[in-house]
C-alpha cells in the first residue's frame, strides 16, 4: 500500500486521468497546500475561475485533514533548505514548495508532484514522484 503527500500541483489537477491513476493508495495534504488553495479564489482573475478554485478548496476541505506545520516540520525545513543550497539552488524562490517537502520529510511520506524540478537536490531526504 503506497502512502504519499500530495503537492498543491497534484491537488489542483487530480481530476486529470494521468494524475488520478498515479495517486498513492493513501494520500495526505499539508497545511501549506491548504493555505495555497485558500489563497486561490482571491487571486483568480475571473468569476468562473474564482468559482472553480472555491469548489476545489471546498472539496479538499471535505476530503482531508491537513497535516500541520509543527516543530518536526520546522526542523525538517532546515534540512531541506540546506540540501537545496548545497545543490546550488536558491531556497527563497519556492518557500511553499520547500515547506511541503519538509512536511513529507517529517512525516516519512513520499511527495507526489506535477513539478518535480521544484524538488531537485532533495533525493537524500525524500522520495519525489513526478506525475
Amino acid at each position: 500500500m503506497s502512502q504519499g503527500l500530495l503537492d498543491t500541483s497534484v491537488v489542483i489537477d487530480w481530476n486529470d486521468p494521468t494524475v488520478a491513476s498515479s495517486l498513492p493508495d493513501t494520500a495526505a495534504i499539508c497545511a501549506i497546500t491548504f493555505a495555497e488553495l485558500a489563497a486561490g479564489p482571491h487571486l483568480a482573475s475571473t468569476g468562473s475561475e474564482r468559482a472553480r478554485r472555491q469548489a476545489r478548496l471546498q472539496q479538499v476541505e471535505a476530503t482531508f485533514e491537513p497535516l500541520p506545520f509543527d516543530a518536526r516540520v520546522a526542523w525538517s525545513y532546515g534540512q531541506i533548505v540546506a540540501c537545496v543550497v548545497e545543490s546550488g539552488r536558491s531556497h527563497r524562490r519556492r518557500v511553499a514548495d520547500l515547506l511541503i517537502a519538509a512536511t513529507a520529510h517529517a512525516n516519512g511520506l513520499t511527495l507526489y508532484t506535477r513539478n518535480p524540478i521544484d524538488f531537485v537536490g532533495l533525493d537524500s531526504l525524500i522520495e519525489v514522484i513526478g506525475i
